[in-house]
Formats: structure tokens, sequence, C-alpha cells
């Protein structure tokens, strides 16, 4: 496998092949309630315990469409700059499995209720559109469970009838890097318009995976695998890297590609066969008989348009014309909305006298480290924006030093604590005193006059070494700046 910037390309001898990647998200829409009825969706409720008579496909009853589900597929297709359509239908698409009692399941087919729109990856070497065919709203099945008992296979519907975005890409990602920030730029997108949680550990995200190959420079598109139901980002990685691998040593043996769909192994990490790939009419589509045609207004969506929230790329080309930040340190600060919202409300409370570059540094650098560690979101920080905005104006002004800084953020954990009074209750006030810092800096030299000699005589590097003893003796609390500056004076 050979990478040139952002390529993915599989080498074979003199042949070098291209892989080609389309993605089918579906996302859960967040509502309280299912597509077509009232039960709930809470998730991690007890088997069975949210299905109504609808969800469970009892005799004569009839589905009703959420409103509040339809406005949340139109606001995300405006998030994606997509084509809204004021008329879309729902299909029934026939398939039979044992957790989908009604033996087919209510989707969209020819009339989606959102057409083609695109999304922004921020690439290592550049900005990378990608192009969104469709969305369309369907139900979810029910949960299949096959390790609760030796001999039989049980059935949970409580996911069954819960709405579902689809969310299908146009053949334009070229590689596992590109399909990771796809998906994370979908994910920040829908969560920041409040559409989607993007939780994939709960389900509430996942990917079927289409991956051909075709030798480079060629325009014409090889036969395709669909790896189905995919529910992690690395996940989605493995199974491109080991099926672009699969298809290509089939075409170097001279033997044909089948069109079908595939399962990812995550223990053995490989793909392999579940059955062969089905086209539209297998499904037998037809428009749903007890569902009339959906039409919004203009003024229907005009007024979801007005309630857009500020989204990643905006927000990004904001934070780097008002707050100066480089394109890169914003992309980060807008990957995630909550932390966006923790950003702004640092700069918010450092008042007049900001330091961009200091509230940047501790939250992608101390902050996130801890979050990672004790595996949390920013929106349960233990140190709270207010006084993370504390600590670094007490920086900024000289009361502490950055060293000392790192001492009392570990303090503030505890129960996010003013760092202020740490301050104070610990006597961690930096030293900045010029005749104390003198007085000391004499004491360390009168101590060590053979290495001042040798530093006269040229060795440099001795010159860090009076700095170290400085803050050592100092208890770490000597004002650095004026360490050195005093130093570089005494040692003349």
């Amino acid at each position: 496998m050979s990478k040139d910037k952002s390529e993915y390309l599989v080498e074979r001898g003199d042949n070098i092949y291209e892989v080609v990647i389309g993605l089918e998200v579906h996302a859960q829409v967040t509502s309280n309630s299912k597509l077509f009825s009232s039960s709930s969706t809470t998730f991690g409720a007890e088997p069975n315990t949210q299905v109504s008579l609808v969800d469970a496909a009892f005799p004569g009853m009839l589905p009703v469409i959420n409103e509040f589900c339809v406005q949340q597929a139109i606001k995300t297709g405006i998030g994606l700059k997509a084509q809204i359509n004021k008329r879309s239908v729902f299909d029934r698409k026939n398939y039979f499995y044992a957790d989908l009692p009604q033996g087919y399941q209510i989707s969209q087919f020819k009339y989606p209720i959102v057409g083609e729109g695109t999304v922004i990856l921020d690439m290592p070497d550049g900005q990378k559109e990608v192009g969104i065919e469709r969305l369309h709203l369907e139900q979810d099945a029910g949960k299949s469970i096959h390790d609760m008992d030796p001999q039989n296979t049980l059935v949970d519907l409580n996911r069954s009838g819960v709405a579902l975005m689809e969310i299908v890409s146009k053949p334009d990602l070229r590689s596992p890097d590109e399909v990771s920030a796809y998906i994370k730029k979908l994910r920040s997108i829908m969560r920041y318009l409040g559409t989607c949680d993007g939780n994939m550990q709960e389900g509430s995200l996942r990917a079927d995976v289409n991956v051909s190959v075709r030798l480079k420079d060629s325009k014409e598109l090889g036969t395709r695998c669909e790896i189905k139901n995919v529910n992690s980002i690395k996940f989605m990685q493995m199974a491109i890297n080991y099926e672009a691998n699969r298809q290509v040593d089939l075409i170097e043996e001279g033997k044909s590609i089948d069109q079908e769909t595939r399962l990812f192994d995550t223990k053995k990490n490989e793909t392999r066969s579940m059955r062969s790939k089905e086209d539209a009419h297998d499904y037998r589509y037809f428009p749903d008989p007890d569902l009339l045609p959906l039409e919004v207004t203009d003024e229907f969506i005009e007024k979801l348009k007005a309630d857009i929230p500020e989204l990643p790329d905006d927000k990004k080309k904001r934070f780097i014309d008002e707050f100066k930040v480089s394109a890169y340190e914003a992309t980060i600060l807008v990957s995630d909305i909550e932390t966006a919202k923790y950003f702004e409300e640092v700069v918010a409370k450092m008042g007049k006298n900001k330091d961009m570059k200091l509230a940047v540094n501790w939250i992608t650098g101390e902050l996130f480290a801890v979050l990672n560690n004790k595996n949390l979101e920013i929106s349960e920080s233990p140190v709270s924006a207010k006084n993370l905005a504390k600590l670094i104006n007490l920086i900024k002004n000289g009361t502490i030093s950055g060293k000392i800084a790192k001492t009392i953020f570990e303090l503030m954990m505890d129960g996010d604590i003013d760092p202020q009074i740490i301050v104070e209750e610990k006597g961690l006030k930096q030293e900045s005193d010029p005749k104390a810092l003198e007085a000391l800096i004499d004491k360390i030299i009168n101590d060590n006059r053979e290495k001042a000699i040798e530093y006269k005589n040229g060795k440099e590097k001795l010159f860090g070494f009076f700095v170290g003893q400085a803050m050592k003796v100092s208890g770490g609390k000597a004002n650095p700046q004026l360490i050195n500056e005093i130093l570089k004076k005494k040692l003349q």
C-alpha cells in the first residue's frame, strides 16, 4: 500500500490500483418518538418495552408520520447544502428478516426528501469536496440477539420503527483517511444541528461501505462490494483496507469480482460474503398505500432555515477572522459543537486582555489530555470554562508561571476549584520581585563559582543549569523571564 499525500493506492507488480469508496450512512434521528408511532426511542430500555402495535405490525395498525422527524431531515439537508424536495414519497421495501415484523421496511426510493448536496473535508493536503447523492427517511428494523440462548435467536423490537436518515454519498472518497474525515464531518454537522447525536457505540450512526478498485487513471468504475452495517470509524478503515486488497488479488489472478453484500469480521480483520447484492427490483419497491406523498411548502422550509445555527465551516472561518487562530487550530476547535462552545466561553470569560494562544494551547493540550485519560466528553469537563479562563489570566498577568499553572490545574480537578483560591491557600504566587530574585541568583552563582567561570569561558550550555537551580531553590515560583534576564546580566 502506498500513499502520496492523500492518495491511497494498491500496488501489484507494475499495476497500480485506485480505491473508490461510497458510503451509505444510517443516522438515527434525534427524536423522542419513532417515525410512525409515539413509542419512545430512549436507548438502553428493557427489551420489547418500547413497542407499539404499529411497531409490532399488528393487523389493521396504520402508520402516522412524525412531523418532527421530517423537520430534522430537512434541517440536515440544509446543513449539507442540499436540494430540499418539496414532494417526497414513502415506499415499501420488501424483504424478510425475523426482526422486521411487517415483512417490509417503510423507506423512500425514487422520491427522497433531500436531493444532492456537498460536504467539505479538511485534509492534510487541502480541502476535498464530497458529493451527497440523496438523504431519505426510513424506519429501522428491530434487533436479533444471538448470544442469550444457545438454541434460539431472540428478537428485541425496541428499535423497530426508529427514524433513520440514510445519507448516500457519491463515490468520491479515495482512502480510509478520507472516509474517517467524512464521517467525522457529517457527525459534526448533525450534532451542530441537533438532528443526530452521532453515538456510534449506541448504534445511532453506522454505515454501509461500498468499495471498488480500478487501475489508476482509469475513468471506469469497477464492480463494487457493499460492506454492511459497520459501526466504528476504525473498523470502516480496516474493512476498506482488507476489501481493496482482496479485490486487487482477484483481478491479478484473472478472476472476476462478484457484486455482493459482505460482512466485516472484526476479530479476524476480514470481510466475508453475506449474500449477492440485491438490485432495486429485488425489493419490489412500491408506494406505501397507507401514507400519502409528503409535501412541504417553501414557507415551511424557510422557517427551518431561519433556525439553522452557525455550522462548523462558518464557525471555523469566524474563529480565524475574529480570534486570529490558525486554520488547523480552528478545525480542531469547531470539530465538536461542545468544544466550540467551551472555547467561546473561555474567550468571553478572559475579559479584555485575551491571550488566544494560551487559550487554544490549554484547551487542546492540558484539558484534552485529561478528558482522554478520564474518557470524558468536554461537556463533562471537571474544570469549567470560567475557571480555566481565570487560570489563563493568572498566567497572562504574571501571578503564576506556566509550570505552576499545571500544578494548579491538577488541583482544580477536585471539584472545579477557583485557581485564585488555590494560589492563595498554597502560597503559589510567582516571585517577580527583581531584588529578591537578584539575591537568590547571587547566592546560586556564589555556590557554583566554578560553573560560572566555565560559562564565561564559553560553555554556554551551563546557562540552563543556573536557570534550573533558580527554579529549584524558589520552589518553581520564580518568574522565569526575570530569572533569564538577571542571569544574563550577572554571568557576563
